[in-house]
C-alpha cells in the first residue's frame, strides 16, 4: 500500500473516509491487475495510474474520477472487463474507464481526420462525460513527465501529438496549469537546445521583473500613504505582469486599476 500513500495524503484533505476506502479498493484491484507489468523506465506499472490519480486529486476531483484514473488501463491492458469494473465499482466508474480506453484506441481514418483540429473535435464529440477527457489529460501529463525513458523518435512523436492535440484541449477546458505544463514538456522534448536557452532568458527576465515589482510596489504604497488611500496590491501572472491597485478615500469609494505587460 506504500504507493497509495502519495494519493492518500492528497485525498485526506477533502474526501470523506467512506470514499477514501473505495479508492483504496480501486488501488488494490489496479495493483493486482497490473502485477508483473512494468513501464519503459522499469518501474512497476501501477506507479503510472497512481500518478495520474494524484494529478487529478491536486485538482480536487471527485472520488469516482480518481477511481477511474487508478483503473484507466485495466480494461485495455489486462484480462479485466467492463462488466468486472461495473460489478466492483458501479456503472459510472466502469463507463469512465471504458471511455478512456476508447480514446486510446481512436485512430485516423483519413488525412482530414488526422488534422489536429478535426481530431480534437472528434474527441469532444465522442466523449459523453467530460471527466474522461480530464483523466486522459492527466494520463498524458504523467506520460510527458516520464518521456525520457522512451526512444528519441517516440519521444518526438508523443511530444508533437501533445502540442497539437492535448495542450489545446486543456486550453479549451480552461485547465491552464495542465495546458502550460504540456506545452513546456512538449517543447522541451522537441527542441531541447532551444528550450534550455529560452528557459535561461525567462529566468533572468523574471529576476528583473521581481526587482521592478518591488520598486513599483514601494512607490505605490508611498503614494497611497501620502494621499491617505487605504490599500495597494500587486499581482504577477505568468510571463505577464499586472499591477492592480484599489483605493478607498475618506469621502467616497472608488477603484482605479492599470495594467503593465512585459514580454519575457
Amino acid at each position: 500500500m506504500y504507493l497509495f500513500e502519495s494519493l492518500n495524503q492528497l485525498i485526506q484533505t477533502y474526501l470523506p473516509e467512506d470514499q477514501i476506502k473505495r479508492l483504496r479498493q480501486a488501488y488494490l484491484v489496479a495493483r493486482d491487475a497490473h502485477e508483473g507489468q512494468t513501464r519503459s523506465s522499469g518501474e512497476p506499472y501501477i506507479t503510472h495510474p497512481v500518478a495520474v490519480a494524484c494529478i487529478l486529486a491536486e485538482m480536487k476531483l471527485d472520488y469516482e474520477t480518481l477511481m477511474a484514473a487508478l483503473l484507466h488501463d485495466v480494461i485495455e491492458d489486462t484480462p479485466a472487463t467492463y462488466q468486472d469494473m461495473e460489478q466492483l465499482f458501479g456503472k459510472s466508474v466502469a463507463e469512465l474507464v471504458e471511455g478512456v480506453s476508447k480514446l486510446d484506441k481512436l485512430k485516423f481514418r483519413d488525412k482530414k481526420e488526422a488534422q489536429a483540429e478535426n481530431f480534437r473535435k472528434m474527441i469532444m464529440a465522442m466523449v459523453q462525460d467530460i471527466r474522461v477527457i480530464l483523466i486522459k489529460l492527466a494520463d498524458r501529463t504523467h506520460n510527458m513527465r516520464t518521456l525520457g525513458s522512451l526512444r528519441p523518435d517516440k519521444r518526438r512523436r508523443i511530444a508533437r501529438e501533445t502540442l497539437e492535440i492535448y495542450s489545446p484541449l486543456a486550453h479549451r477546458l480552461g485547465i491552464h496549469h495542465i495546458k502550460t505544463e504540456l506545452e513546456e514538456l512538449g517543447f522541451e522534448a522537441l527542441y531541447p537546445n532551444r528550450y534550455r536557452v529560452i528557459k535561461e532568458v525567462v529566468k533572468a527576465a523574471r529576476g528583473n521583473r521581481k526587482e521592478m515589482i518591488q520598486k513599483s510596489s514601494l512607490k505605490s504604497k508611498g503614494v497611497c500613504r501620502k494621499r491617505e488611500y487605504r490599500a495597494a496590491s500587486v499581482v504577477a501572472k505568468s510571463i505577464f505582469i499586472r499591477f492592480t491597485a484599489k483605493w478607498c478615500s475618506k469621502s467616497s469609494v472608488f477603484t482605479q486599476s492599470w495594467t503593465s505587460t512585459l514580454s519575457a
